[in-house]
């Protein structure tokens, strides 16, 4: 098996857990937050379904620099939608998959904002995080809902609400 199809057997992986934890999201909650220095749980779904699309651009691009391009997140209203957004997302991290250049791996890539730099990795490094950042962030959501009293689904096993 090639990194790249390690890379592609993760997605789908993950995608499936994912768009489970997406779908339980309801619709009358998008502004609820846990905590006041934690995300809406419309953002945190919203960047949860978006994550697919940063393995194109760490794949294309040397960096991304938050001062040159302000991050602006989609905005999502109701669960359909989210649902709808992730498998556009899914569907364009499966294509970068599928043209990627494995030699392009050990170039590095940026992450910046402005001259404050983040990190400098290969872009294999930020790949593996990419994909670490979705199910970071699921497991998150994961707690919002819990939080919510929303049984969730099992991630690697079974959940809690699964062995009632």
């Amino acid at each position: 098996m090639t990194i790249i199809q390690a890379f592609q057997q993760e997605l789908e992986n993950e995608a499936v857990v994912t768009r489970k934890m997406l779908a339980l999201v309801p619709n009358d909650k998008y502004q609820w937050k846990p905590h006041s220095k934690s995300m809406t749980l419309q953002q945190l779904a919203t960047h949860t379904a978006e994550l697919p699309t940063w393995i194109g651009m760490v794949l294309n691009t040397d960096e991304l620099d938050f001062g040159a391009h302000p991050y602006s997140p989609e905005i999502i209203e109701n669960t359909a939608d989210l649902i709808t957004y992730f498998d556009a997302c899914l569907k364009d991290g499966r294509e970068q998959l599928k043209n990627a250049d494995p030699a392009s791996l050990s170039k590095n890539w940026t992450l910046r904002n402005g001259e404050q730099i983040y990190t400098v990795e290969t872009k294999y490094s930020f790949l593996r995080s990419t994909l670490s950042q979705i199910i970071h962030h699921r497991a998150q959501l994961g707690v919002y809902l819990r939080l919510l009293d929303i049984p969730i689904p099992g991630s690697y096993g079974p959940s809690a609400d699964e062995h009632m």
